[in-house]
C-alpha cells in the first residue's frame, strides 16, 4: 500500500471519508429523496422478521405501535420535526407516528376531513423540503412501520416503508442469503427509496431495485375525500396495474401513503408463481405462492472487495491531469457497461472534491466472488490514472464479508452529525462528460469559493439498467452508463447562501450549452427523482425552455399524469415537484 508524506491527511480521515462513499456514494446513497413513502429474521426462514405477526395476506408486520399524536410544546416535538437536512424545518400542527396500515387511513381520513394538508415521512431523506413545506399541517412518521420477512401468501418479500436499508439487507441475509440493488446508505428508508427507482452498488449486476417490485400496498384518497387502502401488483392484468407502475420509479409524496412493498425479481426460479392481484379494496388473491424464498431474490455477495485509491490536489493535480482522470472514468464506462459483463459487477463513484480539501478520491466495489474480482479493479484503476503523473496518497484494497460495509452505521451520510445542512443537484449520462464540461468541472473546484465539503459526484449506473424498457416503469432513463452529482454540505444557516450559490452556478456552468440543466440529448439523459432539485423548476436556473417533468420522467410523465388523476383525484399529495393531472 503506498502512501505519501503529506501529514495533513492520517489514514483514520482518509478512510472515514471513503466511508460516506463506499457503499453507495456518499449523497447517492441518499436515494430515498422524495418524500413517501422490523424486527430481525426468525431462525428458519419463511415467514417473516422476529416480532411479526401475520396478516394482510400473510405479510409481516411490525411490532404494535401507536398511533401517537406529538404536538408543538412536546418535548419530543423538536426532535420528531427534522429530517436529515438541517435547511428544512417545518411547523406542522401535529405530528402522527403510525404503526399499521389502518393508523395510515385513519390519519389521511383525519387530514381531509379537517381540510390539513398532509406530508409523509419514512427515513427522513429528502434532499428538498417537501415534507417541512410551511403549508404541511400534519406530519405523518411511518418509521414505525419496519417490518421485513417473507410473505407466503403473496409469494414475495414484503417490506414496509419505515424499515431503513440497512435492516432490508440484514433481514434479508440472515434469513435467506438475498439482497436486492438498492442504495449504499443502511439509514435511508425504504419508503422514498423504492418507489423513486433507487439503485445500488449491485444496480450494475441486478438493475433498478423498482425492476424487482412484484406488488404495492397504497392509502389513497378518492373522489368523495374517503381513504383506502389498495394493493396493486405487476401483473398486467390487475386492474390496478397503473398504481403499481406508477410507483416503480415516479417518486413519492405524488398519489398516496405506500404502506408495504412486496419485492421479487420478474425471472424468479421459484418453485410457483406467486401471483397476488390487488381488488380495490385493500385485500388481495393468491395463486401459486412461492414455497422457495431463497430463489425469489438476487443472491447476495459472501464478500466485498474494496478499492480505495486517494489522489493528493498538488502541484502535480494540474488540469491536464485532473481532466484526464475524470475523462478516463467515462470512457471505461462507455466501454464496460454492457449487460451481463463480467465488469458490469464493478461499481466505483469517483469524488472529485474542492482542492480546499487537499484531496479526493475513488472508491470501487466488486463481488469478491466473481472471477478475476481482483484483476478487473486493478485493470480498471490502471486505465484511470493513464497518462498522468499524479500523487497518490493512498491506494489500496481489502475484501471484508458484504453485510457489514452494507450495514455500517452513517455510512454514506452527507456531513456529520453537526454538519446538517446541503445541496444536491444531478444529472444522467449517457456518455461521458465533454472536454468542455470538464474544464468548467476544474475551474468550480479549483476557485476560491468552494469550501472542503463541495465538489461532485461521478457514479457508475448502466449495465443491467438499460435491459428494461424506458416505458416498463416510470424509470425512463434506461441508456445511461453513469450519474453525476454536484453537492455542498455546511453547518451554520449564515453559510447557506455561499454554499447554494458555489453548488448553483458549478451546475449551471456544467450545462450553460442545454440552458444549465442536463436536458436529455447525446451526452444528458435528465435527473433522477430521488434527488430532488426545485431548481429545475426555477426559470432563473433552467433557462433551456424543457420542465423540470420532462427531465426527471420524460416520456412517461402523461401516464404519469392520468395516474395522478385516478388515484389522486384532490390532488390531496402534492409538493413543489409533485406530479399534476392533466389540465381540464
Amino acid at each position: 500500500m503506498d502512501r505519501s508524506t503529506d501529514e495533513r491527511l492520517g489514514r483514520r480521515q482518509l478512510l472515514t471519508r471513503a466511508g460516506a462513499v463506499a457503499v453507495g456514494g456518499a449523497v447517492v446513497g441518499l436515494a430515498g429523496g422524495t418524500a413517501e413513502a422490523a424486527g430481525t429474521a426468525s431462525g428458519s426462514p419463511g415467514t417473516g422478521t422476529g416480532a411479526a405477526t401475520a396478516d394482510r395476506g400473510g405479510a409481516p408486520q411490525a411490532t404494535p405501535f401507536g398511533p401517537v399524536t406529538v404536538r408543538p410544546g412536546d418535548t419530543r416535538y423538536d426532535s420528531l420535526l427534522r429530517g436529515d437536512n438541517w435547511r428544512f424545518v417545518g411547523q406542522p400542527e401535529e405530528i402522527r407516528v403510525v404503526g399499521s396500515t389502518e393508523q395510515v387511513v385513519q390519519a389521511v381520513g383525519d387530514a381531509v376531513r379537517s381540510g390539513r394538508r398532509i406530508a409523509v415521512r419514512s427515513g427522513g431523506h429528502c434532499f428538498e423540503n417537501f415534507t417541512a413545506d410551511p403549508a404541511v399541517r400534519i406530519l405523518l412518521d411511518l418509521s414505525p412501520m419496519d417490518a421485513v420477512g417473507f410473505d407466503p401468501v403473496m409469494g414475495a418479500f414484503a417490506v414496509q416503508p419505515g424499515a431503513t436499508l440497512g435492516h432490508v439487507y440484514r433481514t434479508l441475509f440472515k434469513g435467506w442469503g438475498v439482497t436486492i440493488p438498492a442504495g449504499g446508505c443502511p439509514e435511508v428508508g425504504a419508503g422514498g427509496h423504492l418507489v423513486g427507482g433507487g439503485y445500488g452498488p449491485l444496480s450494475r449486476r441486478y438493475g433498478s431495485v423498482v425492476d424487482h417490485l412484484h406488488a404495492v400496498e397504497v392509502v389513497v384518497v378518492d373522489q368523495d375525500g374517503s381513504a383506502r387502502a389498495v394493493v396493486a401488483t405487476r401483473d398486467s392484468d390487475d386492474p390496478n396495474h397503473d398504481l403499481w407502475w406508477a410507483h416503480a420509479g415516479g417518486g413519492g409524496g405524488n398519489f398516496g401513503v405506500v404502506t408495504r412493498y412486496w419485492l421479487r425479481s420478474p425471472d424468479a426460479t421459484g418453485s410457483g408463481s406467486g401471483s397476488g392481484n390487488g381488488n380495490g379494496n385493500g385485500s388481495n388473491t393468491v395463486t401459486g405462492a412461492t414455497t422457495d424464498p431463497t430463489k425469489l431474490l438476487p443472491p447476495a455477495p459472501g464478500e466485498l472487495l474494496e478499492c480505495l485509491v486517494v489522489w493528493a490536489w498538488d502541484a502535480k493535480m494540474n488540469e491536464q491531469a485532473f481532466t484526464t482522470i475524470l475523462r478516463n472514468f467515462g470512457t471505461w464506462h462507455e466501454d464496460n457497461s454492457t449487460p451481463g459483463s463480467p465488469a458490469a459487477g464493478l461499481y466505483a463513484v469517483l469524488e472529485p472534491a474542492h482542492c480546499s480539501a487537499g484531496s479526493f478520491q475513488l472508491v470501487v466495489q466488486i463481488d469478491a466472488g466473481i472471477p478475476g474480482a481482483d484483476a478487473l479493479v486493478t485493470d480498471f484503476v490502471t486505465a484511470l490514472t493513464a497518462d498522468t503523473d499524479v500523487t497518490e496518497v493512498l491506494n489500496g484494497r481489502r475484501t471484508m464479508p458484504w453485510l457489514h460495509p452494507m450495514t455500517w452505521p452513517g455510512n454514506g451520510e452527507p456531513g456529520d452529525m453537526i454538519t446538517r445542512r446541503y445541496k444536491e443537484k444531478a444529472g444522467y449520462l449517457r456518455r461521458r462528460l465533454t472536454d468542455d464540461q470538464l474544464s468548467t468541472i476544474y475551474r468550480h473546484l479549483t476557485n476560491s469559493t468552494g469550501g472542503t465539503t463541495s465538489g461532485m459526484l461521478l457514479v457508475g449506473y448502466g449495465g443491467q439498467v438499460n435491459t428494461v424498457a424506458p416505458q416498463a416503469t416510470a424509470v425512463a432513463q434506461r441508456d445511461s452508463i453513469m450519474k453525476a452529482v454536484y453537492h455542498a454540505t455546511w453547518a451554520d444557516e449564515s453559510d447557506d447562501a455561499g454554499n447554494l450559490a458555489w453548488v448553483r452556478e458549478l451546475y449551471r456552468d456544467v450545462y450553460r450549452d442545454t440552458g444549465g440543466v442536463p436536458v436529455p440529448g447525446e451526452v444528458s439523459d435528465g435527473s433522477y427523482i430521488n434527488y430532488p432539485d426545485v431548481d429545475l423548476a426555477d426559470p432563473a436556473w433552467n433557462t433551456s425552455g424543457t420542465p423540470w417533468h420532462a427531465l426527471y420522467y420524460k416520456d412517461n410523465y402523461p401516464r404519469l399524469q392520468q395516474v395522478k388523476a385516478r388515484w389522486d383525484p384532490c390532488d390531496v399529495f402534492r409538493h413543489a415537484l409533485g406530479i399534476e393531472a392533466p389540465s381540464a
